[in-house]
């Protein structure tokens, strides 16, 4: 069991006064606060291994070097890779799908074959493959979602077919918190040839993930969504599929052998890695894989499951305020999002913040599933590992004195 006590003890910013009440943080599915253990190596990193990795043969280079591929070795095995060669390293969930989209999406679809996602994808998800349906008019399929937030399936035998050529899904959903059925879905993308992507922003963080159990051909998440600093993320990719993808970005070394006239690309993954990398949030996010894997992925995952079900009972008190998205906490990672009949969510966020309540406000970059739900914004609060029972009850008192200020 996790003592939340005294891991929130390793968080300096929770210590931190909003209008003299303490912080009360509930917007971890846009980015999460930092371990004191990481953010001291990160300090670390600058005093005693600031160098530029790869490229030289001086102590401190090769010292960062050595710190830089063993952050890559410890993604791998968190999430169980075959070889250290199939992690690239990204600024984040949206380059990594950007680079899938580009550099595969664009040379391996064409008019008569699709693409499929699913109405719960975020903007990162779906505007790049509305990029290359356009660019090879090829048709971009949705799969729908029923009234209570999960995916329909019912007719995805017509919407995955043999002229699909990739399923870019979503594991969990930043607005809803639905926790879709990737295997279901990647068996029948598998049963027609079709490649899949699976967007994990919101999954790798939460619970356990591994990526040769699941069969997928890509997997995306960010470093910031799971304690680490921001400007580092996470493409996974199969190594036959990434040995034969053309690189994104082209310069510095990726590169194997350069002439005036042409060139020849790395290994994997350096392939990808164009340019002076960032050679420091590497560090964070091994750090804070070490975190969460001392921890456990099982606990951190039952320890939401439990948060969620409390929250949305709790919620659910309140008058007027409808829960989006599944009640059912087996199907829900920790996310509750609402809306609240005539209150606008910017005035709630507002009214929470000067209780030193954090939450998000907006369409969470999910716009075309708000509008389908008729809704221009909601409220969203989202949990972690260093939240506990009485952070919701802080909530809900702040939720009711959002309701007795506009009455």
């Amino acid at each position: 069991m996790m003592d939340i006590n005294s891991i929130k003890k390793d968080f300096p910013i929770l210590k931190k006064q909003i209008n003299n009440t303490p912080l009360v943080y509930l917007d971890n599915a846009a980015s999460t606060q930092k371990p004191n253990q990481v953010i001291q190596s990160i300090v670390e990193s600058y005093e005693l291994y600031n160098s530029n990795v790869h490229r030289g043969v001086h102590t401190t280079s090769m010292e960062a070097t050595e710190r830089y591929e063993l952050a890559r070795e410890k993604v791998a095995k968190f999430i169980n890779a075959k070889s250290n060669d199939e992690i690239v390293y990204v600024r984040n969930t949206t380059e990594a799908l950007n680079l899938v989209a580009y550099a595969w999406g664009l040379n391996n679809i064409d008019s008569t074959e699709n693409i499929v996602v699913t109405e719960l994808e975020h903007h990162s998800n779906l505007v790049p493959w509305q990029f290359v349906s356009q660019k090879t008019n090829c048709e971009l399929r949705i799969i729908p979602t029923t009234p209570e937030g999960t995916l329909d399936l019912s007719s995805i035998d017509k919407l995955i077919t043999e002229s699909t050529k990739i399923v870019s899904i979503v594991h969990v959903s930043n607005l809803t918190g639905t926790i879709n059925p990737i295997d279901e879905i990647i068996k029948k993308a598998k049963s027609v040839g079709a490649k899949v992507c699976i967007d994990a922003a919101q999954s790798v963080p939460h619970m356990p993930v591994d990526v040769q159990q699941i069969d997928c051909d890509f997997l995306a998440f960010s470093g910031h969504k799971m304690l680490a600093p921001p400007g580092i993320g996470i493409l996974y990719g199969k190594t036959e599929i990434l040995e034969k993808l053309e690189p994104f970005l082209r310069g510095g070394e990726m590169v194997k052998e350069v002439t005036y006239s042409s060139a020849t690309w790395n290994d994997i993954p350096t392939k990808f890695e164009a340019g002076t990398p960032n050679f420091i949030d590497p560090i964070g996010l091994g750090v804070a894989i070490d975190y969460l894997s001392n921890i456990g992925m099982e606990n951190v995952r039952q320890h939401e499951k439990d948060l969620i079900k409390y929250a949305l009972d709790r919620l659910t008190e309140i008058p007027g305020l409808e829960i989006i998205g599944p009640t059912n906490p087996e199907m829900r990672g920790g996310v509750a999002t609402f809306s609240m009949n005539d209150i606008h969510p910017h005035d709630i966020g507002t009214i929470l913040d000067q209780r030193g309540i954090a939450i998000r406000t907006g369409h969470h970059c999910g716009m075309p599933y708000h509008k389908k739900l008729g809704l221009s914004a909601t409220s969203r609060a989202s949990f972690y590992l260093y939240n506990d029972y009485n952070d919701i009850d802080k909530l809900v008192d702040g939720m009711n004195d959002v309701i007795n200020y506009f009455k």
